[in-house]
């Protein structure tokens, strides 16, 4: 297999675009057209399974209904290769480059990561990503979503929804277009998703490489103070030289105003389905059940996801989720 990712060109797109990336509302981001070669993404498309495979790890609840791989282990070669490029040197100092955040780590496990996908009606609620690595002692700063989808049209939906810290709005929506890639900060009120059910056609579904990109939790500490579910996410950098930069992280929410949402909502369980292990059995599918504890009872360093209450009504969850 080739290389496919051009590290001067990166570097110069970097460049060009690592101030608006810094001033984007309403937290740190770049939508990026055209950033890779059609030639990789076809690949990847070819290789694609479909929403029937038992590759997939099913989510299926009141607030997300999505597909994802769980790992490079259960997909092709050619996407694996692929997926390896996006954890190498020259992709890193892309994402170092355009972000401003030093000494990022990828992720050998993709976890949570790989390909995702979302059948016709899915969805997937206005959450905040988990914030700790699921194995390793790693501190989660960036998302990185390429998405997959020819010839998708607007009335179709599935629109990345990026919203407000105080979850008083949807202030930006990305339509998933093919080799549109989205980069984000990742923080306790970085709230995205999509939360109305997808409208494409019948057999048409909305599909994405998930990227998540990771730091030594050394580089950071906690700030106290903040009434945040997640300390880990309230965060300054300390990398030497480099003065904390408030902007890396969004806007903070009001604590108090924060606190008091997060002590309205009332989680519902969650089901997931590996189709794999399940079809491997001789008896019936079986849905296994893992409940979340409500956010103001969690723990410091909890990977919950938070939401606000004000957004349930549009499918919102409180698990671990992907975009």
């Amino acid at each position: 297999m080739k290389l496919y990712l051009d590290r001067q060109k990166l570097l110069d797109v970097a460049r060009t675009n690592r101030a608006r990336y810094a001033t984007a509302e309403p937290f740190p981001h770049c939508v990026l057209d055209g950033l890779f070669p059609e030639e990789a993404l076809d690949g990847v498309l070819a290789e694609f399974p479909g929403p029937q495979s038992p590759v997939w790890k099913e989510y299926e609840n009141y607030h997300e209904g999505k597909l994802e791989t769980q790992g490079e282990g259960k997909i092709c070669v050619f996407t694996s290769l692929l997926l390896y490029q996006f954890n190498s040197a020259p992709f890193l100092q892309f994402l170092e480059e355009l972000t401003g955040i030093k000494n990022l780590i990828a992720d050998p496990y993709f976890y949570g990561g790989g390909l995702h996908q979302i059948p016709r009606g899915g969805k997937l609620g206005i959450h905040a990503d988990f914030s700790r690595h699921g194995t390793l002692p790693l501190d989660r700063r960036l998302n990185v979503l390429i998405y997959l989808n020819r010839d998708w049209k607007d009335e179709y939906g599935g629109h990345l929804e990026l919203w407000a810290a105080d979850m008083s709005r949807c202030v930006r929506k990305v339509l998933p277009t093919y080799n549109r890639t989205v980069v984000f900060n990742i923080t306790d009120w970085a709230y995205h998703g999509h939360p109305e059910a997808l409208a494409c056609r019948e057999g048409m579904t909305r599909k994405s490489i998930a990227l998540y990109y990771f730091q030594g939790v050394e580089y950071h500490v906690a700030a106290a103070g903040q009434g945040l579910a997640s300390a880990s996410r309230c965060q300054v950098d300390r990398q030497e030289g480099d003065a904390a930069d408030p902007r890396r992280l969004g806007t903070v929410p009001d604590r108090e105003a924060l606190s008091a949402a997060r002590s309205r909502i009332y989680p519902q369980p969650a089901r997931t389905r590996d189709r794999g292990r399940a079809r491997a059995r001789s008896r019936p599918q079986e849905r296994t059940t893992s409940r979340t504890r409500r956010p103001d009872r969690q723990p410091a360093g909890s990977s919950t996801n938070l939401v606000h209450p004000a957004s349930r009504l549009r499918g919102s969850t409180l698990m671990r989720c992907s975009s």
